[in-house]
């Protein structure tokens, strides 16, 4: 009997956590592992026999406390340089996904404030103030304010991405002397890890409580450090990941690498 099965599901949220298992001919079950924030929704698998087919649909619903991770993430060469299909990229290349509305909205309540405009994940571009200023829209009320829906290819912007897990272990790498960039990759490969992505940075910082004063080179080539406990000479008053932005990859400073659980 030959038989052919695909399943409907967003294969950037769910790519290499989502398998096919048949335990008998004609038979097929929907395997999924590692469950994340964005895997709610609707799945759909359909079996093909010949003439004759199958199909169920299963609603995934997760239900808990829901702490949310949303970041902003800029280009190296400044604000406003994504395109929206970009956008995903981005997202996805540091281990994360577009947030939603309503995932920004959540970030929001919980103190996110950010000035430039970014794209989520249902093509509007939108941004989060808690403290309402001139160069940031005005004294107006605070909130997530948007631009609406935008060109999805010729319309630039940053965006905001949206992690839930980190299955694995942040941390700080400096060996005696600070390194170029080239450097701080071979170094974290001599320790058995890699370089930190900036969606493990920020997942490590909220959820692990990563707190360390001193910037690191992480995976896109930005120098960033995590602060859970704000004190004196690292930084503003709150704690969150600052960025020294993009510099040239010849500088020097310490790393940040990441050790998956499965390494």
């Amino acid at each position: 009997m030959s038989w052919f099965t695909y399943v409907h599901v967003d294969l950037l949220l769910v790519r290499g956590r989502v398998q096919l298992r048949q335990d008998f001919p004609g038979d097929a079950s929907l395997l999924m592992t590692e469950f994340q924030l964005n895997d709610a929704g609707r799945y759909r698998c359909e079996v093909v026999d010949g003439l004759e087919d199958k199909s169920a649909v299963v609603d995934l619903q997760l239900q808990g406390v829901v702490f949310p991770l949303v970041f902003p993430y800029q280009h190296s060469k400044g604000r406003y340089h994504l395109s929206f299909i970009r956008a995903q990229q981005v997202c996805e290349e540091q281990g994360s996904t577009l947030a939603t509305l309503r995932q920004l909205f959540q970030a929001w309540k919980e103190g996110l404030n950010w000035c430039n405009a970014g794209w989520l994940a249902d093509g509007t571009v939108q941004y989060p103030i808690t403290r309402p200023r001139m160069p940031c829209g005005g004294h107006v009320t605070a909130g997530v304010r948007s631009y609406g829906r935008r060109h999805l290819h010729q319309q630039r912007y940053d965006v905001f991405c949206f992690s839930s897990s980190l299955r694995g272990t942040v941390f700080y790498l400096q060996p005696i002397r600070k390194m170029n960039f080239t450097e701080a990759q071979q170094a974290c490969q001599e320790a058995g890890a890699q370089v930190a992505k900036v969606g493990q940075i920020y997942t490590a910082w909220k959820f692990k409580g990563l707190d360390h004063c001193e910037a690191g080179w992480l995976a896109d080539g930005s120098v960033r450090y995590a602060i859970n406990r704000p004190r004196k000479n690292c930084g503003p008053l709150e704690p969150g990941v600052r960025s020294f932005g993009f510099p040239p990859p010849q500088h020097k400073h310490g790393v940040y690498c990441y050790k998956s659980e499965d390494l």
